[in-house]
């Protein structure tokens, strides 16, 4: 195995000290011009790397940012969602020079340690936090513990943190009124993400204003909690139920796809048409409602955008006053994306039209 270049080697090549040498390639104004170009040529030359480990020390950074995924969001390692923000995360990390370290648990009785060991350990600058529970402590003490932190999605109840996310209620109100003033849709079900979290409070909210607001009465909500498996159990007690009496509704708005296609499945099985008998609405547009037959009507959630404009935020944060681009004060502490209602066959419309929200 070759012998790793150090910045001794990189010194002795040019004939000065190691420490001339690490003045030279951090642009020190000490060193001249001259040397600091021998310098950053030589090493060129041999290859050599900078440790992070110390450049990290002589800076007092870590050059690193930490998602923190709690353990009472353990569905979001199965779901598409979660690769998006990762990878939005790790755009804007990369444009830094900055790592992404993903801290959770396995273990739902440790529900701080993901928290802790961000807090505690000093490998990360900041922290970005997703797919949290309201009730979750560990979020509040994260933020008041002076680290730098982005929430992804809607915390109304951590006003002052800094957050990025979508207007859930107002995008399932307009799934509900596509529903209803498109395709005459009367006798409505939602099916809910898990009612623990903020998200999924939101759609079922926006499922009950549009329902009010439209002056729909026959309208019904089961939970469910984002799984394929958890859509496929809602509908089956549905029509479990309409055995007895009560009549099929004409339009399901599930809170996710996955739900959604697990809908679709049972539908299906049952014989009941989609979109001729029932219409199907699903949330997200990660990918499953484009391959399902029919394609499914949905919207459209920028979750890398969402990751990658978190993580520029949470710079801005971590460099403060001097990077010009810190938290912001009141309403500018929360960006909102737009997202798009995305139409397809399971509504009853052609398939990938795309409707900005307004």
């Amino acid at each position: 195995m070759p012998k790793s270049v150090t910045l001794k080697d990189v010194a002795a090549k040019v004939g000065v000290t190691s420490a001339a040498a690490s003045m030279a390639l951090s642009g020190h104004e000490r060193i001249s011009e001259k040397t600091r170009a021998a310098v950053k040529r030589a090493a060129d030359e041999l290859g050599y790397v900078p440790s992070s480990a110390g450049r990290a020390l002589r800076s007092q950074r870590a050059d690193a940012v930490a998602l923190i995924v709690p353990n009472s969001s353990t569905h979001v390692f199965g779901h598409l969602y979660f690769m998006h923000v990762l990878t939005g995360m790790s755009t804007a990390a990369n444009a830094h020079d900055a790592q992404v370290i993903v801290s959770t648990n396995a273990d739902t009785s440790t529900g701080g340690v993901a928290y802790e060991r961000v807090m505690r350990s000093r490998t990360a600058d900041g922290a970005i936090v997703t797919s949290a529970a309201i009730d979750d402590d560990h979020v509040q003490a994260l933020v008041a513990s002076g680290l730098p932190v982005v929430l992804v999605g809607n915390y109304p109840h951590l006003a002052q943190a800094v957050s990025v996310g979508i207007d859930d209620v107002a995008a399932t109100e307009q799934l509900v009124d596509h529903l209803v003033t498109v395709h005459g849709r009367r006798r409505l079900l939602h099916v809910t993400g898990t009612l623990d979290h903020q998200t999924g409070i939101d759609r079922r909210d926006g499922f009950l204003r549009a329902a009010d607001r439209l002056g729909l009465v026959d309208v019904s909500v089961a939970e469910g909690d984002l799984s394929e498996a958890s859509g496929a159990a809602a509908v089956e007690q549905l029509l479990a139920g309409l055995r007895d009496e009560g009549e099929l509704p004409d339009g399901i708005v599930f809170a996710n796809d996955d739900m959604a296609v697990g809908g679709l499945r049972v539908l299906r099985r049952a014989g009941v048409r989609v979109p001729e008998d029932v219409s199907v609405v699903g949330f997200d547009d990660f990918g499953l409602a484009r391959v399902t037959t029919p394609g499914i009507t949905t919207i459209r959630v920028p979750a890398e955008e969402m990751g990658r404009i978190a993580t520029e935020r949470l710079f801005g944060l971590v460099d403060g006053p001097r990077s010009g681009t810190d938290g912001g004060d009141g309403n500018d502490r929360h960006t909102e994306l737009p997202v798009e209602v995305v139409l397809r066959g399971s509504c009853g419309c052609d398939d990938d039209t795309e409707h900005p929200t307004p």
